[in-house]
């Protein structure tokens, strides 16, 4: 069992049963040991009855409690033949409760896919859902409009892209659930970094508890995580759905989902596994579609805005206290003017026109203001429109933009004011002289010293030797902008995750300075992360893929990357001439922006959604907003610091905490992950079908260096497409095959000739792992009378005596023959350990438990030897 254990949601697995009157929805936990039940009223026409029995069942007490219901419910005492209680469906969660013109649905996720793991919290994405009329046909009053607002509800696939946990707060960062939920942590701020790129550590912050002064845990207990925090609604797609029940139902059945992009690698270093998770979420306020969401709405909000998290961890140690967590924020979005584009004449690039004079910026003050709260200072705009151009277009932003922040830091005090970036990244990129990447390079690494980023642990003694490369921790913003925040925006924030990065495995001791180079294999599996981000991104706001990536900025793409640049450029504009308004009606439907009412015009009948997304313009201000006092009262006080994540006052009320069983299977996380209550395959488990560095990036020559942070020149890189995600089995059986049939003897000369082949017909046998490969030696026919003395000697069939020299031999007899007196299927006698050998396992079981070892004179002594030979 785990040290700690983190609060599961209760309900993870659920049943819809109906009756004449009723709907009965019982839900579980994943081992289905307890039990809550929701009673939903199936008589009323239009109005939305739920009764939630507080009552936790066990498993028998469920199945008593099904019993009476079927035999109350049938239409004859006694009677057979006919059931009173039908199964519906089985379900993962509730979407929610929406109503258009007659009554209630409710939303249900009936299938999902595992998609990332992140200190053993799962990370799901919704793959099917079932949408269920509540109200029984005898009581339903019909609408003839009815039908048509399921189908633009509907017209949202709820299985692109959006994700839930069960355990674990999608809508917040890691720095924040870790600062709540979790015991208290040092957390380290940056500081501005001096002209010999020295980084300093600033003093501790006040960190605070959020458990009862009890004690150690006693037997059979352990401490948990019970924080009821209420998550960030920005990034909430269900919220409004859920509205309606949230202050009736118990909290476990509430589930709150998120739109973007979700995706995890796995990093091998020297088989030490670190995974990267890339969480995309995307803003549900004044959310829609390019050419009809632009700019910002008159409460601040802007289009298009989405928060990209890289989180970086050990996954050696499945723990959020003993583990190593590292995570960095960017944030894209529309410039925060009042602005749009015409398009009455489509055409591929509408004219831009500024709505409203905004003499005191105050729709940018009050994007500012969210971003102050959320994230605190610095604030860096990184502002990628062009400047220069031969008609005003973009250059219109520009002019309006930079005046604005000019105005907005006249009244911050100069350490927290915003910093403005601009680079006409567009121009530089037809000019041959420069190297757009190499400028994002240098533009990025100033960001990320200057913002720092989070890690949940302290530094390494070789950070404190070797101070001059130290790295910063702390509050993070950086929020970058162009016309789409489509292209140019994501190789941008690909720049930075990149050097973000690098700064992050140096932090957690796994590279020795904090620099990553291209066509490495780590880079190379972050790039394709970065781009399947991309690529997510731009099909949801822009309606195709990107059109220009990481390699057309490094311009490496190959030749056919120009026709695919075409077809993606007329998908675009397809999408936002014919689709994109019927895409714009049914966000407004689904995020309830609008809704319907026998009172009010249908939504197909509104010229316009204006008003629908800038509500407060209708309303007269109860105050009037300063000018120069921009912000929020009170976040002054706690900069660089995040308001939102202040130990203040009302934060700690809304803070519970309770100590729990060890064994209770509903909050276990030892449970929730591994499952040992159900019959699994190891080849169907997430971390098998992982992207893997090992698996799909390194070259499969024996010999070339394992590290991944090795340059690989273009032959002897492996192959970097992936296989088909969707034939997981495919893929499954190839690597299987490929491990247990060696390759032929002149597989070697026949793969250099082809190296030059393009990614996509090679073969998918080259993505099993260098270590599954046998060596090529081992390839040939062996004798089968081999006597089983022989066999014991010669595991692998053959006379090795042939092949390899006395020396050799005497190191495989080693270092490959077993050393056990006894080594059958029936019986293995186990090795003999020493005692130091038992005392340094010790120590590195107490380690991952976060007991460290205090070190000794003779230790320091000696590493501070070895540190001054090898760096200094």
């Amino acid at each position: 069992m785990p040290h700690s254990a983190a609060i599961i949601s209760g309900i993870q697995r659920m049943v819809l049963y109906e009756t004449r009157a009723r709907y009965f929805l019982v839900g579980s936990n994943h081992a289905q040991t307890r039990h809550r039940v929701l009673k939903i009223d199936r008589t009323e026409p239009k109005d939305l009855v739920i009764i939630d029995d507080k009552h936790v069942y066990n498993q028998q007490e469920v199945r008593e409690l099904l019993g009476r219901l079927d035999l109350g419910n049938r239409t004859k005492i006694g009677q057979k033949g006919s059931s009173g209680l039908s199964r519906a469906v089985t379900a993962f969660g509730i979407v929610g409760f929406v109503r258009f013109l007659e009554g209630y649905y409710i939303v249900l996720i009936t299938k999902h896919r595992k998609m990332a793991d992140i200190g053993g919290h799962s990370i799901y994405k919704i793959e099917d859902t079932s949408m269920i009329y509540i109200p029984n046909d005898s009581v339903r009053v019909t609408h003839p409009d009815e039908a048509r607002y399921v189908r633009i509800f509907q017209n949202v696939d709820l299985s692109s892209n959006f994700y839930f946990s069960y355990s674990y707060d999608l809508s917040h960062s890691l720095q924040y659930n870790l600062t709540l939920l979790q015991r208290p942590y040092e957390l380290w701020s940056s500081v501005p970094i001096s002209s010999d790129d020295e980084m300093h550590r600033k003093s501790k912050q006040d960190c605070f508890d959020i458990f009862e002064d009890e004690g150690l845990p006693t037997q059979g207990e352990s401490e948990s995580h019970p924080c009821n925090c209420s998550p960030y609604y920005k990034y909430v797609w269900n919220a409004k759905l859920l509205e309606r029940v949230k202050d009736i139902v118990h909290p476990d059945w509430l589930m709150y989902i998120i739109h973007g992009f979700c995706g995890q690698s796995k990093l091998l270093i020297y088989g030490h596994p670190l995974h990267i998770t890339l969480i995309a979420r995307r803003s549900s306020k004044f959310a829609g579609t390019r050419f009809l969401k632009r700019g910002a709405n008159c409460e601040g909000d802007v289009a298009n805005e989405v928060e990209t998290e890289q989180i970086v961890h050990d996954a050696s140690v499945m723990s959020f206290t003993a583990g190593s967590y590292s995570s960095y924020v960017q944030v894209r979005g529309s410039v925060p003017l009042y602005w749009s584009q015409d398009i009455s004449t489509m055409m591929p690039k509408p004219p831009i026109r500024l709505d409203q004079a905004d003499p005191y910026a105050h729709v940018a003050g009050l994007h500012f203001d969210q971003m102050l709260q959320r994230f605190g200072s610095p604030i860096i705009i990184l502002n990628l429109v062009k400047k220069r151009e031969k008609r005003k277009h973009e250059k219109i932003l520009s002019e309006e933009l930079y005046p604005a922040v000019i105005n907005l830091n006249q009244f911050l005090p100069p350490e927290h004011g915003i910093e403005y970036i601009a680079w006409d990244m567009a121009r530089y990129t037809k000019s041959k002289l420069c190297n757009v990447l190499d400028r994002l390079g240098m533009i990025a690494e100033n960001v990320v010293k200057r913002t720092g980023f989070f890690i949940n642990r302290s530094e390494f003694y070789c950070h404190t030797l070797r101070s001059s490369k130290g790295a910063a921790c702390g509050c993070i913003l950086i929020t970058t902008n162009c016309v789409d925040c489509l292209d140019r925006t994501n190789t941008a924030q690909f720049m930075v995750g990149k050097c973000a990065l690098a700064y992050q495995l140096y932090a957690l001791g796994m590279i020795d300075k904090p620099k990553l180079q291209f066509d490495t294999d780590c880079v190379r599996l972050f790039e394709e992360l970065y781009e399947d981000h991309g690529d997510t991104l731009s099909l949801q706001y822009g309606g195709s893929q990107l059109v220009h990536r990481v390699k057309t900025y490094r311009k490496i793409a190959p030749w056919t990357q120009h026709s695919k640049d075409i077809m993606q450029t007329l998908s675009r504009y397809y999408s936002n001439a014919f689709s994109d308004a019927d895409r714009q009606d049914s966000i407004n439907l689904f995020l309830q922006v609008y809704q319907p009412s026998e009172s009010k015009p249908h939504l197909w009948e509104l010229p316009t959604d204006f008003y629908l997304h800038q509500s407060s313009t209708m309303a007269l201000p109860q105050e009037s907003r300063s000018y120069t006092l921009w912000w929020t009262h009170g976040i002054l006080a706690y900069l660089p610091l995040p308001y939102d994540e202040v130990p203040c006052e009302e934060t700690m009320k809304k803070v519970e905490a309770k100590r729990v069983n060890r064994f209770d299977e509903s909050i276990d996380i030892y449970t929730e992950f591994f499952k040992p209550y159900e019959i699994t395959s190891f080849d169907d488990t997430f971390c098998i079908a992982m992207t893997n560095s090992a698996r799909e990036f390194m070259p499969k020559t024996v010999g070339l260096d394992p590290s991944p942070f090795t340059v690989r020149k273009p032959e002897e890189t492996g192959k970097s497409v992936l296989p088909n995600k969707s034939s997981k089995e495919e893929a499954v059986i190839q690597r299987k095959t490929a491990a247990s049939a060696p390759p032929a003897p002149n597989e070697e000369a026949m793969s250099s000739s082809s190296e030059d082949d393009s990614e996509e017909d090679r073969d998918d046998d080259a993505s099993v792992s260098q270590r599954s490969t046998p060596i090529k030696l081992l390839t040939e026919s062996v004798d089968s009378t081999r006597t089983q003395e022989q066999h014991h000697k010669e595991p692998y069939g053959l006379n090795l005596s042939e092949f390899l020299d006395e020396k050799d031999l005497l190191i495989y007899e080693r270092e490959a023959v077993s050393s056990f007196p006894e080594d059958s299927v029936f019986e293995v006698s186990a090795p003999q350990v020493d005692t130091d050998s038992r005392d340094v396992f010790e120590r590195h079981v107490l380690t991952g438990q976060g007991q460290l070892r205090a070190l000794c004179r003779d230790d320091m002594l000696m590493y501070r030897e070895y540190v001054k030979n090898r760096y200094l």
